[in-house]
């Protein structure tokens, strides 16, 4: 369950132009980072062209950002998916996260997280994706608050804030030091955090 987009194959063509312009942009900016994708090399990976990607949006600026609300939408299916998979079970589906942020810290093929790589790339305020950013980030910190008060934990939102930080420290770090760094440590640093916070009973 990965919430960024990692998709190595070629433009589907029988998807509409505006799906491809998007999937192509997405993986681009991903692998090789914002500013360094012109508008030209995105038109070419969809198979399309310059003027058919400007007559779906309007500047490459907001390409980006729907490009950041399709990786929100991603985050979103993940949480489903956790709490699908643990129903009525809060304590379960923090270690489910826990264990989805392992997970990604792992693959070989992850360049880290979008939102946090794009917010670094994309400083200025009045850039239509930087409220996609701070929202998204905003709604991940408060549903992981939601959860450890569900859990039982009586200091939920601190405990949601250690478990924030430690997976945005450690994507960061699983870049800058590679997987055998920190980052290799995260799994046994959240758990410990959960468990200093919940009780056993719960």
């Amino acid at each position: 369950m990965n919430p960024n987009f990692v998709n190595t194959a070629p433009a589907d063509s029988r998807l509409p132009p505006r799906e491809r312009i998007v999937a192509a942009a997405c993986e681009l900016f991903y692998r090789q980072g914002i500013r360094a994708v012109g508008v030209e090399a995105i038109a070419e990976a969809a198979g399309t062209n310059k003027m058919t990607l400007y007559r779906h949006f309007s500047s490459k600026d907001e390409l980006v950002a729907e490009c950041l609300r399709r990786v929100a939408a991603k985050a979103e299916s993940l949480w489903d998916a956790i709490e699908a998979a643990h129903p009525a079970d809060p304590r379960a589906q923090v270690s489910a996260w826990v264990a989805a942020i392992g997970g990604h810290l792992a693959d070989t093929q992850e360049r880290g997280c979008a939102m946090c790589n794009a917010a670094v790339e994309l400083p200025d305020p009045a850039h239509p994706a930087r409220t996609v950013i701070e929202a998204f980030k905003a709604a991940q910190r408060d549903r992981l608050a939601r959860l450890c008060a569900a859990a039982g934990a009586p200091q939920a939102e601190l405990l949601a804030d250690e478990l924030f930080l430690l997976a945005e420290g450690a994507r960061v770090s699983r870049q800058s030091v590679g997987p055998e760094g920190p980052a290799a440590r995260f799994v046994r640093m959240a758990e410990a955090a959960v468990a200093r916070h919940v009780p056993a009973a719960a």
